[in-house]
């Protein structure tokens, strides 16, 4: 079974510089995806960086993925 650790390690190796933090059960997962190459890009654009770090898993050991996706200095100006 996929663990949030897996996926966190998996993001981070294929992008790398990234803050990552994954909440799941397992089956369904949230993560927070924090990256500076983010800037100026859409969220098209910034969920497919992430599925290219992610590979093939996306098709055949994540289930399901939300994913919020941020520049550093989005998530600076992020609520607490």
């Amino acid at each position: 079974m996929v663990t949030p650790e897996d996926i966190k390690g998996w993001i981070e190796t294929g992008l790398p510089g990234t803050e990552v933090a994954i909440t799941g059960d397992g089956a369904h997962f949230e993560a927070l995806i924090i990256h500076p190459d983010f800037a100026g890009k859409s969220l098209i654009q910034r969920h497919q960086m992430v599925y290219r770090a992610l590979g093939d898993r996306m098709k055949a050991e994540i289930h399901a993925l939300s994913m919020k996706t941020l520049t550093p200095e989005e998530h600076q100006g992020q609520p607490n």
